[in-house]
């Protein structure tokens, strides 16, 4: 049995804006991800809190909803084997200086906040972010 899951994953504003895209996205395709779906889009600061009501509690939640907020960002489903765990390793650790090499925020990520890309942490989270932006 192959552990086949789907995954969120955002391109965050400070990669579309540098135009980063293409770039993301043939990185997922040469880690046998398969890109389900795709959209840009631009959020509200409204559904940025609602996306990120999971971190509410923290200090650093309104930044985190104005910078979502802040640009065109790219949602994409992602499907593959493992695909939470592994999309998980492939982004590197939150903070750009502690990724490791070769990961997407190593590559591009330019702070802790401006990490250039999301994905969710978790099968059931990765339900309900892709229902967030995809249930039709």
């Amino acid at each position: 049995m192959s552990n086949i899951e789907q995954t969120l994953s955002i391109i965050k504003p400070d990669a579309v804006e540098r135009n980063l895209i293409d770039e993301i996205k043939k990185i997922f395709k040469e880690n046998n991800f398969h890109i389900k779906n795709s959209k840009k889009i631009h959020l509200t600061k409204d559904e940025a809190a609602e996306f990120y009501k999971v971190h509410q509690s923290k200090p650093f939640y309104s930044d985190l909803c104005s910078y979502l907020a802040s640009g065109p960002i790219v949602v994409m489903i992602l499907e593959g084997k493992n695909a939470v765990m592994a999309n998980r390793k492939l982004m590197g650790a939150t903070n750009p200086k502690d990724a490791e090499e070769n990961t997407i925020r190593k590559l591009y990520g330019i702070s802790i906040d401006k990490n250039s890309i999301h994905g969710s942490d978790s099968l059931e989270n990765a339900k309900k972010e892709i229902d967030f932006f995809f249930k039709s």
